[in-house]
């Protein structure tokens, strides 16, 4: 439809202009409703992404001026403040957007272009992420580092509460104040192609099978002669013996990796660990101390709820450290300390191997924690550490049994419900697992502690129900089987996920997927494989988007 529009001989002629493809957050998904949005007379025209909370109070004041209304988003109500701030003062575009920020409340990446100042493009930012990059006498403006990967390698972070204007190959910087400021640039180091999709169909089929190299290269950064280095991270041993408890806050599939952190870091080094959404974090008025450590995690380092649940540790005085994928982001430069992860640019909306580098950092952390509160010894710590540096092997041959997933997948493609199951550890892949297929299949999909079956979930289960039972923990192995044979008591149909050894599954089954063997504290990085591609056979089957499935953001920059 965009392209028939663009395509009619109605395009506007120039070379400069403002586009954002955002979900509705105020009034439908409508063309009306669609940015650009511009004044009443077209003299701004402009571009956001945010939530503007006092919007309702500037509308009524637009109103009152003689502006009038025909969206009914917050970002008509934007551009028209700032449209009449540049009228009312008549100081240019730059003090127009400054009068516009002390005034609105909420949060916002705003572009705007002004008719009076052809071939230029000013923004302003709060809380939403923003960057500008700059190259051979061309200037961009995103939300993320992906979108303009191709086009140019040198980028600026705009901060919090500043502006900037930007015409052809430059950018200059303000803040709210209206003063010039420098910025540094910052070099992107992904290389080009790894924004292609590289002779595959969707971006996530080519994202899991990056995923042996992305958990490597995590793993490499820190693992040294045979040892951990976390002191870039600001986890010293001295700072990890002194820790008292844990708070890893997230949201998404990065909270399902703090939930595999928490039985983790418990079992091997003893230290109590509290998971949070990120969303409830703050909310719940946490009680924290300042020998604790908040761990925030998120792929973008933009996610608007998980900066908030650091900002309020930060105020509590208590230690942060992110586990970001993207160099620079908010959560990077405002955490106390950050480790990266190096998946590299991650473009499908379901993350992958975003998550299993999460996964692996949080390994390194609980074996290192392990070993500066002491307690594993070095022969241990020596046998985790050879676990760890097989990982993406073993990944690489979990990848080898797509042919028969796919079989699997196409075969119940139609299916209405399905159900994850797992007890511990199998319990985080168990919910990994259940969005993945919600989330790109649109199949409706629960996971569970298999403990809980008798509390209301097996009242679901019903003749033909897919459920996928996970048992790689030998120690709860016999109870899940257990669990399995009461699903199918009741006409469940049973898809079994467990780690080579464990051929006793095949009695109790429909159908078996083995994955590798590795130390169980690390199975997750294994099981959660067959259940991506699952994922991802069961979408194609439907005949879906699987890159861009409906409703969903690849980062969440808004409350």
């Amino acid at each position: 439809m965009l392209e028939e529009k663009t395509n009619d001989g109605r395009a506007l002629k120039g070379e400069c202009g403002v586009g954002h493809t955002r979900w509705a957050t105020h009034g439908e998904p409508s063309e009306v409703n669609a940015h650009p949005h511009c004044s009443d007379d077209m003299n701004v025209i402009g571009v956001h992404n945010g939530i503007i909370e006092n919007y309702q109070e500037l509308k009524e004041k637009m109103i009152r001026k003689g502006y009038s209304f025909y969206s009914q988003t917050d970002t008509e109500v934007l551009i028209k403040t700032v449209d009449y701030y540049y009228k009312k003062y008549r100081m240019g575009p730059i003090d127009a957007l400054a009068k516009t920020m002390v005034r609105v409340r909420g949060s916002y990446a705003l572009a705007v272009m002004f008719k009076d100042y052809p071939g230029e493009i000013y923004a302003a930012r709060k809380d939403s992420p923003m960057i500008i990059g700059v190259s051979e006498g061309e200037s961009y403006l995103a939300s993320d580092v992906p979108a303009i990967l191709q086009y140019c390698r040198s980028v600026y972070y705009i901060g919090n509460l500043e502006m900037a204007k930007l015409s052809a190959g430059e950018a200059v910087f303000y803040n709210i104040d209206g003063d010039e400021i420098k910025k540094p640039l910052t070099e992107i180091t992904w290389d080009a192609e790894a924004a292609e999709k590289g002779g595959y169909e969707h971006f996530m089929m080519k994202e899991i099978h990056e995923q042996p190299r992305a958990v490597r290269d995590t793993l490499g950064s820190a693992i040294h002669d045979g040892a951990i280095d976390l002191a870039a991270a600001g986890l010293t041993h001295e700072v990890m013996r002194g820790v008292t408890q844990l708070h890893f806050v997230a949201c998404g599939s990065a909270y399902h990796v703090c939930m595999a952190a928490k039985y983790i870091i418990e079992d091997l080094a003893r230290l109590p660990v509290q998971v949070d959404l990120d969303s409830e974090f703050r909310y719940r008025k946490p009680i924290l101390r300042s020998d604790e450590l908040v761990v925030i995690i998120s792929q973008s380092g933009e996610t608007a709820d998980s900066l908030a649940a650091l900002r309020e540790a930060k105020a509590q005085g208590v230690p942060t450290l992110g586990i970001v994928n993207v160099v620079g982001s908010s959560i990077a430069r405002e955490a106390d300390n950050v480790f990266y992860t190096l998946a590299g640019p991650e473009i499908a909306v379901a993350t992958t191997k975003a998550y299993s580098t999460q996964l692996a950092a949080c390994y390194l952390i609980a074996v290192q924690l392990a070993k500066a509160r002491e307690t594993i010894d070095s022969e241990r710590y020596a046998a985790l550490i050879a676990e760890l540096e097989a990982l993406p092997e073993k990944i690489a041959r979990a990848l080898e049994d797509k042919e028969r997933l796919q079989w699997f997948a196409s075969k119940y493609a139609g299916v209405h419900d399905v159900f994850f199951l797992g007890r511990g550890l199998d319990y985080a892949v168990a919910l990994e697992g259940s969005l993945k297929m919600k989330e790109i299949s649109y199949i409706h999909s629960e996971a569970y502690a298999a403990g809980e079956l008798k509390h209301g979930t097996i009242s679901l289960i019903e003749n033909g129900t897919l459920v996928i039972s996970i048992a790689t923990q030998t120690a709860l192995y016999e109870k899940m089987v257990s669990n399995m044979v009461e699903v199918k008591a009741r006409g469940g149909y049973l898809m079994g996920l467990t780690s080579s050894g464990h051929y006793s599954m095949e009695d109790t089954a429909d159908f078996t997927v083995y994955v590798p063997v590795t130390d169980e504290h690390f199975m997750a990085s294994l099981a959660v494989v067959p259940l991506q591609l699952m994922g991802y056979y069961i979408s194609m089957a439907r005949g879906l988007d699987v890159d861009k499935p409906r409703n969903l953001a690849k980062s969440v920059t808004v409350e």
